[in-house]
């Protein structure tokens, strides 16, 4: 190895290690403080640590800060997804010569593409990182119950979060070119599609936040009552093999793991993607490009102009 390579090499064990190391850690938490259990348990996101900082406020606000397994694993995830973009991009070169490099312009080339059908032209240099970045934190997050730890797509605060920051940057489009443009949006059709409109703009959020984890949700408690189900399926038809034959459950094997590639892999990569399609498709509906272009256009003509 040479002296030149040496640096790199040592980067790109770094750069795994920071991929790894999030995911063991997540796995290893959840060995050391998952209780026993017994039966069929569908629970939400473990709180870790919960404290009240002022006592008083709490008799009217609920100001508990809690700190549960969702919002650690989402962090895990977020470091190991960083790793792993450092990784592809690390020693990028003007020809690609590194298979690393190749899967990054093959990822690049593809969100481009799509926002680019989804949203023209115009949004593809500004939101293809950001709807890459929503994608690979959604499926990711999903992808973390195959290692038998808790997804934080599973939580809604997890997910509304995500979708109030989403609704958010759809709001900042809708009223780029000012808030009279805005306000026109929801009263150009009367008083009444003016109130409908408002629900519409507040339901976005909720809409879009239950959908990503209903369907989340529901598939990890059906792959439970399936599990639960076929566990005592065999122990009601294969009971009476003798000694410790009648107590495996035969009947769980294969079936639970189908589901859990389904609900998991298949489930989980649906969701993000439709997950940034509504949001690509919000923001290009609301956007007002036409009055964008006019407005930006007579400020260039103006400052000609004045030059």
């Amino acid at each position: 190895m040479t002296e030149k390579k040496r640096p790199s090499r040592a980067v790109d064990v770094l750069l795994i290690l920071m991929m790894v190391l999030p995911l063991i850690t997540a796995v290893v938490l959840n060995v050391l403080t998952a209780p026993a259990k017994e039966g069929i348990v569908i629970e939400g996101a473990r709180v870790y640590y919960s404290a009240n900082p002022d006592a008083d406020l709490s008799q009217v606000f609920s100001t508990d800060f809690i700190l549960t397994d969702a919002q650690i694993n989402s962090w895990l995830v977020m470091i190991s997804i960083t790793g792993l973009c450092l990784f592809l991009t690390h020693g990028l070169q003007e020809h690609a010569v590194t298979v690393r490099q190749h899967i990054a312009e093959w990822i690049v080339e593809k969100v481009e593409g799509l926002v680019r059908a989804n949203m023209g032209d115009f949004h593809v240099q500004s939101f293809s990182a950001f709807v890459c970045a929503v994608l690979g934190l959604s499926v990711f997050s999903s992808l973390m119950s195959l290692l038998g730890v808790f997804a934080p797509t599973s939580d809604l605060s997890v997910v509304g979060g995500w979708a109030l920051l989403v609704f958010l940057v759809i709001t900042g489009y809708k009223a780029c070119c000012g808030p009279r443009i805005y306000v026109r949006t929801f009263t150009s059709d009367g008083a009444v599609v003016a109130a409908l409109n408002v629900i519409g703009e507040v339901a976005t959020p909720i809409s879009m936040a239950f959908r990503h984890y209903g369907n989340v949700m529901s598939g990890a408690v059906i792959a439970v009552l399936v599990s639960a189900f076929l566990q005592w399926l065999s122990s009601v038809l294969l009971g009476w093999l003798p000694g410790v034959l009648g107590e495996i459950p035969f009947l769980q094997v294969g079936l639970p793991a189908i589901l859990s590639v389904y609900f998991d892999l298949f489930s989980g990569a649906l969701q993000a993607y439709i997950f940034s399609m509504l949001t690509m498709l919000y923001v290009s509906g609301g956007f007002p490009l036409e009055e964008y272009i006019k407005r930006h256009s007579h400020a260039e003509k103006s400052s000609v102009l004045a030059a």
